[in-house]
């Protein structure tokens, strides 16, 4: 929603750069670029075209969809109208008038101290921010086979972060939904044959996720790319995009995010028709529909006073509504829910496998504490004691 909200705000912002006329192009532009991005991941997933074909379009389509609207703005009379572009500045230096070196040393110690609060917050956002990336990009659909490494991954972040105060830099940190978006991009699927509810074949074939390539040779590539661009000819380059592209850019990414969203997937669910929502759809397993648009009422509530928040001049402390939730899920909820119909409504977003190294998912039983149930069980009830109890039984029956 933060993408959308996004897009539309560098919208909004073209009536005050460059008038009326460079504002509805730039709307039009986005549109278009949404309409033919949003197309390209909807032709990967279908069954047009050769695979490999296939495969192309989703994969390169968005950012040759970028190039294509960048020049397409240039053709006709749209040449004649100005549209403001991405701004820029000079290579491998700092945006503003000054140089690389933050300047800590002369700081005032109050103003430090005015800064912790705000440091904490950050703090609190960036552990939140990273780690549901971390997990969403390491979700349940893909099948990974190496261990997850949360802890590695926070001390990283913890030296970048350091590294981008002292030079004043954003702060570099994990995003949604470009991180599950770069998984879905390395995993590899294969066609299995398709079957009905009843087990029998179709005579059609499904694609499955059969692996994924898990490797750092992308991520290397990505950073080195980002590197590149604070390049003269690249900064040349990015500064000929428009706004409007950009625009389009970020509905692509809040469209294809919200298709995959646990609230917009229950709200599907409830707007469905019945007769046809397949049995295999997990939400038909809970027994109270009741369940559904209470848990959904309270994802909405949730949402709107972070969306809400983040809107205001208090927004670097939407943190704190997202840590207010927990404590709600942990203590409250099983109270009105049931854990059956919680495990289905608020399911793991990763699997038992990746979420090991941080002792598991929430509320979760795992395999040893089930084997530990068991011996308890056993020991508790004896089987001999059963046995000479169903043999008293037997004798007072004859």
């Amino acid at each position: 929603m933060l993408y959308l909200q996004k897009g539309i705000q560098v919208l909004t912002r073209q009536w005050g750069a460059a008038g009326e006329t460079s504002a509805y192009l730039s709307i039009m532009i986005s549109l278009l670029v949404l309409m033919t991005g949003y197309s390209c991941g909807v032709i990967g997933n279908s069954k047009l075209f050769q695979r490999y074909i296939r495969k192309f379009i989703e994969d390169y389509g968005t950012p040759l969809t970028l190039i294509f609207f960048t020049g397409f703005v240039h053709v006709g009379r749209m040449g004649g109208v100005e549209l403001p572009t991405l701004p820029t500045g000079k290579a491998f230096l700092p945006t503003q008038d000054r140089g690389w070196f933050i300047h800590f040393w002369d700081i005032d110690v109050v103003d430090i101290f005015i800064a912790m609060p705000f440091a904490m917050l950050l703090t609190i956002l960036f552990y939140f921010d990273h780690n549901v990336s971390s997990l969403i990009a390491q979700g349940t659909e893909f099948p990974l086979r190496k261990p997850a490494g949360f802890h590695w991954d926070i001390f990283l972040l913890g030296l970048t972060t350091g590294i981008a105060g002292l030079l004043g830099l954003p702060f570099p940190n994990g995003l949604i939904p470009q991180a599950p978006f770069h998984t879905s991009s390395l995993c590899v699927s294969r066609h299995v044959p398709d079957k009905s509810e009843s087990g029998d074949t179709t005579g059609c074939t499904k694609v499955v996720v059969d692996h994924v390539v898990e490797q750092r040779v992308s991520n290397l590539t990505q950073g080195l790319l980002t590197l590149g661009t604070m390049s003269g000819p690249l900064l040349v380059v990015l500064h000929l995009i428009p706004q409007g592209v950009l625009a389009g850019l970020f509905f692509i990414m809040g469209v294809q995010a919200l298709e995959g969203n646990g609230l917009t997937l229950k709200m599907l669910y409830l707007s469905r028709d019945r007769t046809l929502i397949p049995a295999s759809e997990p939400l038909s397993r809970i027994q109270r529909k009741q369940a559904i648009w209470y848990f959904v009422a309270l994802e909405l509530v949730g949402f709107g006073a972070t969306f809400a928040i983040s809107q205001t001049i208090a927004a670097i402390g939407f943190p704190i509504i997202i840590l207010l939730l927990i404590p709600i899920r942990a203590f409250l909820l099983p109270k009105y829910f049931t854990s059956e119909e919680l495990s289905t409504l608020d399911a793991p977003t990763a699997s038992r496998f990746t979420m090991e190294s941080v002792g598991g998912n929430f509320g979760e039983i795992t395999e040893e504490e089930q084997n530990t149930a068991r011996r308890v069980e056993r020991t508790a009830h004896p089987v001999g004691d059963d046995q000479d109890d169903s043999l008293k039984g037997a004798k007072q029956l004859n």
